[in-house]
């Protein structure tokens, strides 16, 4: 699991590092499993979720791609440490990760109320969303950037997706800023999205 020093992100990605592990995965990945690993990258990458969010969403409650939004209901997003309780928030997705879900959706080997299945089980678990995720970067064979540099593929997680979400958002899309992340990843306060993503803001 990725480590923290001092509460900064310490792994992330460029989007062309995202772009070339859903590649990888579409190629290594068992036929079945190509379009639901691609699509998973491709929600994580544009919605910013947690892993343990992204594993309990279901089909027909939590995703609208008529809309194009996640819906997430309190109860499945993160308990804050703070007395600040998560409220019912829908996350607006990008045209493209909309195609690529119903895409999935249409062809999914599966029938389960899960958005993500597993082979063994209806419903996929953090691990192997975070073992999915590795692979794909280790078979795109892509160095994240880290607080020392360039870092191994093995190094990226599920997490390390949201933090990509950040660095796209403050230095790839113009206009945001750390107010915008902060509601893109839905953080406590303002002072956490500053405190872990103030050194991937160029300047």
């Amino acid at each position: 699991m990725e480590t923290q020093t001092q509460d900064k992100a310490t792994v992330w990605l460029k989007p062309e590092q995202v772009d070339q592990m859903r590649s990888a995965t579409v190629e290594v990945s068992a036929p079945y499993l190509a379009a639901r690993n691609d699509a998973l990258i491709a929600t994580l990458y544009d919605s910013g979720l947690r892993v343990a969010e992204a594993v309990a969403l279901n089909v027909a409650d939590h995703v609208d791609l008529d809309d194009g939004v996640l819906a997430l209901p309190a109860d499945i997003q993160k308990d804050y440490t703070t007395d600040r309780t998560p409220s019912y928030t829908e996350i607006e997705l990008a045209d493209e990760t909309v195609r690529t879900l119903r895409t999935y959706l249409a062809g999914r080997w599966k029938d389960t109320e899960a958005l993500w299945p597993s082979r063994q089980s209806d419903r996929m678990t953090t691990e192997s969303v975070r073992n999915a995720i590795t692979a794909a970067a280790v078979a795109a064979d892509v160095e994240p950037m880290t607080l020392q540099g360039r870092g191994d593929p093995e190094q990226v997680t599920p997490h390390t997706l949201r933090h990509s979400v950040a660095y796209r958002m403050l230095n790839v899309e113009e206009g945001h800023t750390f107010y915008d992340v902060r509601n893109r990843l839905r953080h406590a306060t303002i002072q956490t999205t500053e405190k872990v993503y103030d050194h991937i803001d160029r300047v």
